[in-house]
């Protein structure tokens, strides 16, 4: 009987246990324990009913393209409890003077493919639509220089591409409600892999956005799936699910590890109360903390890990009488040029109406990240103070709320900065030294749902197949999305 630890009860490492599981059920002779630090599972999907409205105190939905939280909603069950968001109402703003602007019609991310709303637009300069129009020629990257294929970030390609306002009012917004992070500083191959294939390929972005809806104007008859994705008694439902499929006594809450030990055939976990031996590890949590936990066993590893930085997140939700007025639409961003600390605002009764009752209407806002780090330290009652001075402004919103949750999630979200993809590189060959170590979340090859998913189970397997259970030829590191 091999023993697999799993550290930290978030969903990759529920997925992880929840793939160990199924084998174990089908007859595999592996047992697993599962540890998590605090006295929750689901780390940050959390779910809360209040005054009729279900507010999520982490991620809200997953983005519908991504296929590995929807299969596993599937395998448990699960499928007909999802609920796509309310795409005929999606709209999204940018606040640009302290004036609630629509980005134009046409616009995929940060790429323009429809001129005339672009033009009429008031969200950018008359320099910037020129850009915009001149970028239509942009050639090719030249394969000969020497640069072509390096690692650059986000606002460079941007920039290079449409101009400093492009960053500015889109791409920093974009990418600090995503990401928590800053345009000047994530890796455009780990974050927007397929712009950079599209620069070397077409050259001009819209160019490529454009062959890129041709295509999918052939394909016109397969069904449209919404943009986002969700469960109808919200994301904590499938932490609930998930863990009701596992065994209770291999899931072991409040226990955090102090260190893991290498043995000769395995690894020696030590908690505060002794150590316990298992032949493998799979490490689901924050690198940071991973890094901390092997920093004596793999330290070439731990100083890789250790180097992935992560920002804080804080989520707000507030409840409101519908009778307030608010605009149409998903919500709104806030470029840092505002000097607001809002970076976002999503208007969740517009976005998945059944989650506030016809009365109600439900805000869910965003500080925090890597340009204020600071509000972290702030009580709750001054962040909602500063919310709802900054809504006031925004929204001319002066009503108080009828319910108000605030929620804090200190380092929670990876920054993918330049040469991201080398340090994962490094990692997994540093890995195949110790092959019955592997790592899952959203430190490596993204931060969603999905993709948390996707590592956990991917690491799962790939124990299966070191431990000699399985035929497949495993890997260290999470393979790249596709």
């Amino acid at each position: 009987m091999k023993r697999i630890a799993i550290i930290g009860g978030g969903i990759a490492g529920l997925s992880a246990a929840y793939e160990l599981e199924q084998h174990r059920q089908s007859g595999t002779e592996i047992d697993y324990v599962l540890y998590e630090a605090s006295s929750r599972i689901g780390g940050v999907l959390q779910t809360e009913r209040v005054e009729g409205c279900l507010i999520e105190a982490g991620p809200d939905s997953f983005l519908s393209e991504k296929p590995w939280a929807s299969d596993l909603c599937r395998e448990l069950g699960i499928a007909g409890e999802i609920i796509g968001s309310n795409d005929d109402a999606r709209k999204t703003y940018i606040l640009v003077n302290n004036r609630l602007i629509p980005m134009p019609d046409g616009l995929m991310f940060l790429v323009p493919t429809q001129i005339l709303p672009t033009v009429l637009s008031p969200l950018f300069s008359v320099s910037t639509k020129f850009r915009m129009a001149r970028e239509y020629f942009y050639p090719p990257h030249d394969v000969t220089n020497p640069t072509h294929g390096e690692d650059e970030t986000v606002a460079a390609l941007v920039e290079r591409h449409y101009g400093k306002e492009m960053v500015e009012r889109l791409a920093d917004p974009l990418l600090s409600g995503v990401y928590g992070g800053e345009a000047s500083q994530l890796s455009v191959r780990a974050v927007l892999p397929r712009f950079a294939d599209m620069e070397a390929k077409y050259g001009s972005l819209g160019r490529a956005m454009l062959a890129q809806k041709k295509v999918t104007t052939k394909n016109a008859g397969t069904p449209t799936r919404p943009i986002f994705s969700s469960l109808r008694d919200g994301m904590s439902r499938l932490v609930e699910v998930l863990t009701s499929r596992l065994n209770p006594e291999r899931v072991r809450t409040s226990i955090p590890i102090t260190e893991i030990q290498r043995r000769e055939y395995g690894w020696l976990v030590n908690t505060a109360a002794g150590g316990s031996s298992f032949d493998a590890v799979i490490l689901a949590t924050p690198t940071p903390a991973a890094a901390h936990l092997i920093r004596h066993s793999v330290p070439a590893v731990a100083q890789e890990l250790a180097e992935i930085r992560y920002t804080s997140s804080i989520t707000v939700g507030l409840v409101y009488d519908s009778s307030i007025g608010l605009p149409d639409g998903f919500g709104f961003l806030v470029p840092r040029t505002e000097n607001k600390r809002l970076l976002a605002c999503t208007l969740v009764h517009n976005k998945f109406p059944h989650r506030a009752p016809e009365n109600r209407s439900l805000l869910r806002c965003f500080l925090g990240g890597s340009r204020d780090e600071a509000a972290l330290t702030l009580s709750t009652e001054e962040i909602l103070s500063i919310v709802r001075r900054e809504l006031d402004e925004i929204l001319d919103l002066s009503d108080a709320p009828l319910a108000a949750r605030v929620y804090k999630w200190p380092s929670s979200m990876a920054q993918y900065s330049v040469g991201h993809l080398d340090r994962l590189e490094r990692i997994r060959h540093l890995l195949q030294e110790t092959p019955r170590l592997t790592l899952a979340g959203n430190g490596y090859r993204g931060i969603g749902v999905p993709d948390c998913v996707r590592t956990g189970r991917e690491a799962a397997t790939q124990m299966l197949g070191y431990l000699g259970f399985l035929t497949e030829t495993p890997v260290s590191v999470p393979a790249p999305l596709v």
